[in-house]
C-alpha cells in the first residue's frame, strides 16, 4: 500500500473567445481551435507558476507534445466567451498529462481534452535534439494544491 499522498492539483484558467477566424463557413467553431486553445492554456498554466516561454528558452527546457485528444460536446459560435480550465492529472517519471475542460461563459461544457507531454531539455538550445528528463519534485509541487 502506497504511503504517498494523492496528488491534489490546482486548476489554471485560460480565458478565450471564438473569433471569426476560429469558425468554419457556417459560423461554428472549427475543431483545431480547441487544440490551439489547449496548447495555449498549458503554456499559460506554466507561466502562472513562473515557467515562462522565455525561461524555457534560457534554461533549454522543453515540453514536447506526444499525444492529444479532444471530445466535442457542444458547438461554439462566433463571439462566444469561454475559458479553458486545466489541471495536471498525472505526473510520470518524465511525462505528465494535462486535462482541459473548455466551458462557455454560461457554464455549458463545449469540449474536454487532454495532452500528454514530456519534460525535456534541448542538448544546446532550441533546434538541437531534446532528451527527456525526470520531472523534478519542485516542478510537481508548483501544481499541487497547498493545504
Amino acid at each position: 500500500m502506497s504511503t504517498e499522498p494523492a496528488f491534489d492539483p490546482i486548476t489554471g484558467v485560460f480565458p478565450c473567445q471564438v473569433h471569426w477566424g476560429d469558425c468554419d463557413p457556417a459560423g461554428i467553431i472549427f475543431y483545431p481551435t480547441y487544440f490551439r486553445w489547449m496548447d495555449s492554456a498549458t503554456w499559460a498554466f506554466f507561466e502562472s507558476v513562473g515557467y515562462t516561454a522565455k525561461r524555457f528558452r534560457a534554461e533549454h527546457l522543453a515540453m514536447p507534445l506526444v499525444s492529444a485528444d479532444c471530445q466535442f460536446k457542444f458547438a461554439a459560435e462566433q463571439a462566444d466567451r469561454c475559458e479553458v480550465r486545466s489541471t495536471i492529472m498525472r505526473f510520470g517519471g518524465k511525462s505528465f498529462v494535462v486535462n482541459h475542460d473548455i466551458v462557455r461563459a454560461d457554464g455549458v461544457q463545449l469540449a474536454s481534452g487532454s495532452e500528454t507531454r514530456v519534460w525535456g531539455r534541448f542538448a544546446s538550445g532550441p533546434g538541437t535534439p531534446i532528451k527527456g528528463e525526470t520531472i523534478p519534485d519542485t516542478i510537481k509541487a508548483l501544481f499541487r494544491r497547498q493545504a
